[in-house]
Order: structure tokens, then C-alpha cells, then sequence
């Protein structure tokens, strides 16, 4: 069989390689602790899943839904004007995603032909350059630097690189890093986008995920922000509904109209049931949210405190469910880092390489596991003097 040009610039998910390899440790009996996936472990609250059940006990509700319910989209209407302080028209800049990695996988086809150009960060999230790949566009990483706070550097873009751009991709608070961004990026990200005529995605998926009292914002919150992008937001982290594939595109009413479009050729629409989950999610008592993001906190407290305890110097990030760990003295690969980390001591995590060149030198925790695992993998490092 002969397959497509455009596969050939995939790769395998590299959170698949790693399962793999964990697969094979457990085969062999041996305890694998899995830092790797940030697949929450932090369950929906009692009402969301009962709103489940409930829906998904009406046969009524098994029917295509072709698009979003009426509901739906003014509970997300109402739930941004009141997170965010952000005014959506329920009509035409609001739509459901299955997840929002589905919304970056396909966006790129409603902008791109083949050959333009998608600018992405680097170190970034896989999809970010995948999904302008499978559109045949041509990537332009945007380093992200540990002495710029990983900040992108928009004066660094080559004027023939920013002319010829047709869309670029955002994401803060930040995976991996676990950067957040002040008003002024987000200030000359605007008037960037306005200069050259650029699609500014941006993905907000750990907007609730800010640690040490701060607040995290939407793009679509300040001036101009509607004119240039639209905003990907997620259900996954912030209400731990990652399995039930829901996220949310709003802002730029074109942009949004032309993902409506394409999605009306691929899906039909979000099960119903998912939908009366999100709305009971974003209607109900929101300090479950400050809960998640508190013990998420106290996870990257012992995680980074117990590392730096051990010899490996590690700063605490400011957001998300991420620590971004530089590799310790003495290695220089993380690829090889992760895989004797794995072998020697059971402990899964993320290479820095599969998130970009930027990402070499770098291995990613996820704050996935409990307390408990967290200090086990601590005893471990320190038993088996991992770290020197």
C-alpha cells in the first residue's frame, strides 16, 4: 500500500513510545510510577457526573446533535463574562470541541494551504505542530527561553517569516513550562497579529491552574484580542473531565464560523449527554475549581522542594500541572535521561526533546499522581542515589 507524503512528517506519539516502554516494566512485574501524560487523576465533581448519568439515562439524548444546544452556549456566554470579564456572542463566537487537542489538530485546515506558514512556540505541546502539518503548512518555531521568563520574543521573527504567516499558536499559562504572561506580551501579541495579518490561536487550557494567589486571564480579555484570534479553552484540568473529550472555540466570529464549517464535514456535533455535564460544570459551586488548583499546588511544592532537597535544582512554575526540570549535572539528552530514569528507579517522565528543539535539556513532570507517590518517587531517587 502507498499512504500519504503528509504522513511522513508525523511521528508516533511520544506519549505512546513511553507507554510502551512502561508497559514492558510492568510486564516484568517491576512498579512504574507515571509522571509522564497529564491525564488527571482529580475526578468531576458529584453533581457533573451525576448530570451525566442522568442525560446519558435519556434515550432522547442518543440522537445526533448536530450542534450545540441552546444551553450550552449561553452557559458558556455567561461563564466568560464572569471567569473572564469577556462579552461572547452565543451565536456566532462560541462552538463545542471534542477536546481542545481537536480543535489544534484541525484549525490550521480553515486557514492554511499548503505551504503557508504556522508560527508555534518551542518547547510547545505536540499538537501544536502537528496539526498545521497534517494542513501541509510550513512550521516557524518561536523559542521560548528560560532568560526571557519563556516569554516569545516578537522582535526576534524575521520580517519575511511574520509577512508570509498565516496563523500562529499561543499557549499561556504554558505547557511544558509552566510560564504565565503579563499584560504587555499579550498587549504586543494584539498589535503583532494586526500588523501582519496573523490568526492568533490561542490555547488557555490552564488558565484556572495559577498558583500562589494569582489569577489567570483570557486573551479574548484584552482590546483588539476578537479582531485577531480566537481562544481554545478546555473542561480536562480545571473540572477533571479529561476522558469525556470537551473544550470550547470562542472569540473571532470568522474563525469560529470556518471551524463550524470544516467540523460539519468530520463530527456531528458533541454527544448530548458530554453537553449537560459542561453546563453543570460551569454552573455549579466554582470552588471546586480553587480546590483542584490548591492541590495541585501542594504537589508541585513536595515535588520541587523534595528534588531540590536531593541536589537537582528545580523552580517552582507559576501555573499549570507541569514541572519543567533542566536535566541534572552530568546529562545532557533527555531522551536518555527519561529512559534510565525509567529503568533505574520506575519514575516515568516526559523528554524535553519531544516538545521542540527549545525542549532539549529539559524533562517534564506531570503532577498527576498523589502525594503519597510523589514522596515515594523522592525515596526512591534518594535510595538508589539517582541523583548522585
Amino acid at each position: 500500500m502507498q499512504f500519504s507524503k503528509r504522513m511522513e512528517a508525523l511521528q508516533t506519539s511520544v506519549f505512546s513510545s513511553l507507554d510502551i516502554e512502561k508497559e514492558k516494566m510492568i510486564k516484568e512485574g517491576k512498579e512504574v510510577l507515571d509522571f509522564a501524560v497529564g491525564s488527571p487523576d482529580i475526578a468531576p465533581s458529584k453533581k457533573v457526573m451525576q448530570a451525566l448519568l442522568e442525560a446519558a439515562s435519556d434515550k432522547t439524548c442518543y440522537m445526533y446533535s448536530l450542534k450545540d444546544t441552546s444551553e450550552f452556549r449561553t452557559t458558556v456566554k455567561n461563564w466568560y463574562h464572569d471567569r473572564y470579564q469577556v462579552e461572547l456572542d452565543e451565536n456566532s463566537e462560541i462552538m463545542s470541541l471534542q477536546g481542545s487537542q481537536e480543535g489544534l489538530a484541525h484549525i490550521a485546515l480553515t486557514v492554511c494551504d499548503e505551504g503557508d506558514i504556522v508560527l508555534i512556540p518551542s518547547p510547545s505541546y505536540p499538537v501544536f505542530e502537528n496539526g498545521p502539518r497534517i494542513a501541509n503548512a510550513q512550521i516557524y518555531e518561536m523559542p521560548m527561553r528560560k532568560e526571557n521568563d519563556y516569554l516569545i520574543r516578537f522582535d526576534e521573527i524575521p520580517e519575511t517569516i511574520a509577512q508570509k504567516a498565516k496563523m500562529m499558536i499561543i499557549s499561556y499559562p504554558n505547557n511544558p513550562t509552566g510560564a504565565t504572561a503579563d499584560d504587555a506580551f499579550y498587549e504586543e501579541l494584539i498589535a503583532f497579529a494586526k500588523r501582519y495579518d496573523i490568526l492568533v490561536v490561542h490555547d488557555t487550557a490552564y488558565s484556572n491552574l495559577v498558583f500562589d494567589g494569582e489569577d489567570g486571564k483570557s486573551f479574548l480579555s484584552y482590546p483588539g484580542a476578537k479582531e485577531v484570534g480566537i481562544e481554545f479553552n478546555s473542561f480536562s484540568k480545571s473540572y477533571g473531565m479529561a476522558g469525556a473529550r470537551i473544550g470550547i472555540c470562542v472569540g473571532n466570529a470568522q474563525a469560529v464560523s470556518m471551524l463550524k464549517k470544516l467540523k460539519s464535514n468530520i463530527d456531528y456535533g458533541m454527544f448530548l449527554p458530554v453537553q449537560k455535564a459542561a453546563v453543570a460544570a460551569l454552573t455549579q459551586d466554582q470552588s471546586c475549581v480553587k480546590q483542584t488548583c490548591m492541590q495541585y499546588q501542594k504537589r508541585r511544592d513536595l515535588l520541587v522542594e523534595g528534588l531540590c532537597a536531593l541536589g537537582w535544582y528545580v523552580e517552582k512554575p507559576k501555573a499549570t500541572m507541569f514541572i519543567w526540570a533542566p536535566l541534572p549535572d552530568g546529562y545532557t539528552n533527555s531522551e536518555e535521561f527519561a529512559l534510565s530514569l525509567l529503568k533505574e528507579c520506575g519514575i516515568l517522565v516526559t523528554p524535553g526533546s519531544a516538545f521542540g528543539k527549545e525542549g532539549e535539556g529539559f524533562v517534564r513532570f506531570a503532577l498527576v499522581q498523589p502525594e503519597e507517590i510523589i514522596e515515594k518517587a523522592l525515596e526512591i531517587l534518594k535510595e538508589k542515589r539517582f541523583l548522585g
